[in-house]
């Protein structure tokens, strides 16, 4: 389900996270759907459920999922909100790296140009 890069200079707990959070994006994964637990997470993995957990507090901080004890971890019921919220904070990140480029003299026109090519 989940796709790791061990190459990837990302930290595996962030790779988990963004591929949950595209997941549920793609509506693969479904409001209320119960995920994994950290443990089979981490054993279908091969990681360290120490990392899974990781990216289970970032998610559950950000509101993506939720859980219940006695009864598992589940994608919260909200996801729409949270899918909002994750792509503006994706966009002023892009807006921001696009601030930087125009201080070496490139228009904005320039950067999306070159971006779509």
């Amino acid at each position: 389900m989940i796709n790791l890069d061990y190459q990837s200079r990302m930290p595996i707990y962030e790779q988990i996270v963004q591929e949950i959070e595209r997941y549920v994006a793609l509506e693969v994964l479904k409001p209320e759907e119960q995920i994994p637990s950290i443990r089979e997470m981490a054993s279908t993995l091969g990681i360290n459920p120490n990392t899974v957990k990781k990216a289970y507090t970032i998610l559950e901080s950000k509101g993506v999922i939720v859980t219940l004890s006695t009864k598992g971890t589940f994608i919260t019921p909200k996801t729409d909100k949270i899918l909002k919220s994750s792509i503006d904070e994706k966009i002023e990140k892009i807006r921001k790296e696009i601030n930087e480029i125009q201080k070496y003299g490139i228009s904005k026109e320039e950067i999306i140009k070159r971006i779509s090519e």
